[in-house]
């Protein structure tokens, strides 16, 4: 029986939660750019990853591979847009994020943000705080805080709203008012932020027919990270898969801004 690869990092996730599902892409995504190549699998309410090569002795952790990542300071590719540039993370990441301007791949339909929100202004910010040692274990997906502008200090930062969390507690039908309107400020969660703002970048969730509802699949056995992106969509069939569907739902009155809701369970094969 073969035995499965020791992991070189490990995360507890909520696969009911879309935005952390996706941002263990994301965490797949910028390993396999560091390391020059990754696998990944969920397993017992975590998701693990590994490098393909084993031989290098480079440190190979949780802590180093966010480290990197906070110091790859985002960038807008265009900076007259605010509201919806491509967003750049420059080396060693050498990745160039641009998936909400993708009509023909679905990526448009998942974008979340809308308005005023300036998108490179809240990745810079979410990112950020994964310089903090604090937020380096394997509950990353768990923490949260309220977020500042690192350039603007005094300033709060508020979220992409992928985190399920935060967005089923800003429905309007849910709660009976718009926390928006009001301009309230609540915690946030950024590794889940940032991160599912990389992974949707290759990992996409399978559109079905009804409008801003999606699928979505985890994957038991180590993969690489161009096969992963097949699972997660449901293009890849195997017996762990586990099927997902979640709602991108408007979070404000004027039905522009998004949230991504938590995700129900359903037993049926991927395709």
């Amino acid at each position: 029986m073969k035995r499965t690869p020791e992991p070189a990092i490990s995360v507890r996730v909520d696969p009911t939660n879309p935005g952390q599902f996706f941002a263990c892409c994301g965490l797949l995504e910028l390993a396999d750019r560091l390391w020059g190549g990754a696998e990944g699998w969920f397993e017992q309410g975590a998701f693990f990853a590994r490098p393909i090569d084993c031989d290098d002795q480079t440190e190979r952790s949780l802590g180093s591979l966010l480290r990197a990542v906070a110091g790859a300071f985002v960038r807008p590719a265009d900076p007259e847009d605010e509201a919806s540039s491509p967003i750049e993370i420059p080396s060693p990441f050498d990745l160039r994020l641009d998936w909400w301007k993708d009509d023909r791949g679905g990526g448009k339909q998942l974008k979340v943000w809308a308005g005023s929100m300036r998108n490179v202004r809240i990745a810079h910010a979410m990112q950020s705080v994964l310089h903090w040692e604090e937020s380096q274990t394997g509950a990353l997906f768990d923490y949260a805080t309220v977020v500042y502008d690192p350039a603007e200090p005094d300033n709060k930062v508020e979220p992409f709203y992928f985190d399920a969390r935060r967005g089923s507690s800003a429905q309007p039908i849910d709660i009976g008012f718009s926390p928006d309107s009001l301009h309230m400020t609540n915690l946030a969660y950024p590794a889940v932020e940032f991160l599912c703002l990389v992974g949707l970048q290759r990992f996409r969730p399978m559109p079905t027919e009804t409008p801003r509802v999606f699928d979505y699949y985890t994957w038991t056995i180590p993969l690489a990270t161009s096969i992963a992106s097949l699972a997660a969509c449901g293009l890849l069939a195997h017996a762990g898969a586990r099927g997902f569907r979640f709602r991108s739902a408007f979070r404000t009155d004027q039905r522009k801004h998004k949230a991504f809701t938590t995700a129900t369970a359903f037993a049926r094969s991927p395709r």
